[in-house]
């Protein structure tokens, strides 16, 4: 059994088929899946509505991780950002997969269904679930100053 159990998938009209896609096979690979939505494929609806909440559950660790589609990934990964205690980034290579979560304790990967195919997709998941953070120091030092700038919010 993998040691990340219960996972979290969202995505909007532009990642609704690649979501579908993966849900299949990570519960396959013996993750529990929550899906955030998009349920149906809808053109018109908007990606905060289903990657905010996603964000949100990383956040309280009502999941361990989570994946966020959209067309570019970019808005997902905009949207994830916001949320206080979430480390998402835009990934469309294997090394930043693991990298992101090995050094940055990653949490939210962003994939752009647009922009790269599904078997590429499927890889980049696997990695980025597969990864474990070091939690080296110099790691460690780095995250303390994220979250005290997260902390400090906006002054004006």
């Amino acid at each position: 059994m993998n040691k990340l159990k219960r996972i979290g998938i969202a995505a909007d009209h532009g990642g609704y088929a690649l979501k579908e896609l993966l849900i299949p096979q990570l519960k396959a690979a013996g993750y529990e899946v929550v899906d955030f939505g998009a349920h149906e494929l809808d053109n018109d609806d908007d990606f905060p509505d289903f990657v905010g909440p996603l964000s949100k559950a990383v956040a309280n660790s009502e999941i361990s991780r989570g994946v966020a589609i959209c067309g570019s990934g970019v808005g997902a990964g905009i949207v994830a950002n916001k949320i206080r205690g979430v480390r998402a980034a835009l990934i469309s290579d294997s090394f930043s997969a693991h990298q992101g979560v090995e050094d940055d304790d990653m949490n939210i990967m962003c994939l752009g269904s647009r922009v790269i195919g599904n078997a590429l997709a499927v890889e980049l998941v696997e990695v980025f679930l597969n990864a474990q953070f070091k939690g080296v120091e110099r790691f460690m030092r780095r995250l303390e100053k994220v979250e005290a700038i997260e902390r400090q919010g906006l002054k004006r």
